[in-house]
């Protein structure tokens, strides 16, 4: 089989397909072999595994998958590259891939009747604009999944891993920290890729906890807090939580709840650590209670 990690051999299926590139898609193709054969590396693949792959393309990254995993399903949002995929993939006996679109698929059932609800590993080359709601919708449908290895945008995989304090530090890096352990496997500069993004890209790896390493009593209420605390950056945490509208408290019931947590009245939510948003979602969560 011809690799495609080869451009020459990427692009003859794109020509022998007439093929475009759509701009709606942000489809961007991995050239670079030695990159894939990292990626492949760092997600810890085996003849055990049953392997989710999100945006296949033109099947690049499934080829090297099917060669180490014991089954992939790869789901593809771009109907024209259906039959390029049943092209590049012929060779391969342990491959299902499905035309729909990942944010409508039921992978938690996926994983029921292919895995006998065992954990998965998913593997993907993301473009940007979706990253975060892919990301998400793994997490919080609480697909059994044993780690995420993805593709994504450079400043992206930076904003999931860095900490309090830090530019980057939002919404992303707490809701990734919560369910995971983030490490970034490599960066990947434009080159590697037809045609060329404007940014560099950078491989992620997100190991998913067995346990989330804060205790929250209400998980619902603690992202409310962390969304209401980035929602206007520039804003005290108290006016954050005040003006969001999601959480029905008084200005003088959230002004004691931060109080309660030991830090000062006018402090920015970048400045907590998940630790301490743990916290407060429990004070405000004990409050509401109370009534």
């Amino acid at each position: 089989m011809a690799t495609l990690g080869n451009p020459k051999n990427t692009i003859e299926v794109l020509q022998k397909y007439n093929f475009n590139f759509q701009k709606k898609f942000g489809q961007n193709f991995l050239i670079n072999t030695g990159v894939l054969e990292d990626i492949i590396e760092a997600s810890e693949i085996t003849k055990d595994d049953f392997v989710v792959e999100i945006g296949p393309g033109i099947g690049t990254m499934t080829q090297y998958l099917c060669e180490n995993a014991r089954e992939v399903l790869a789901v593809e949002i771009d109907t024209n590259l259906i039959p390029i995929l049943k092209d590049t993939l012929k060779e391969y006996d342990n491959v299902e891939v499905i035309n729909q679109d990942i944010l409508k698929v039921d992978i938690n059932k996926i994983a029921e009747e292919k895995n006998n609800g065992r954990p998965i590993k998913v593997v993907a080359n993301l473009p940007y604009y979706i990253t975060t709601p892919i990301i998400m919708g793994l997490f919080e449908s609480h697909v059994p999944v044993e780690s995420i290895t993805i593709m994504v945008q450079k400043e992206v995989a930076d904003r999931m891993q860095t900490g309090p304090g830090s530019k980057e530090y939002g919404a992303l890096s707490l809701a990734v920290q919560y369910y995971s352990n983030p490490k970034i496997v490599l960066n990947v500069p434009p080159s590697c890729f037809m045609p060329q993004p404007k940014v560099g890209s950078a491989v992620i790896k997100l190991t998913c906890h067995n346990n989330p390493p804060v205790e929250v009593d209400n998980e619902k209420m603690l992202f409310k807090v962390i969304r209401a605390s980035f929602n206007q950056r520039r804003k005290t945490l108290a006016n954050g939580l005040k003006n969001y509208g999601g959480i029905p408290l008084s200005k003088e019931q959230i002004q004691e709840s931060i109080e309660e947590l030991g830090v000062e009245a006018n402090i920015r939510g970048e400045k907590l650590s998940l630790e301490q948003f743990a916290q407060l979602s429990n004070i405000i969560n004990k409050k509401l209670k109370e009534g």
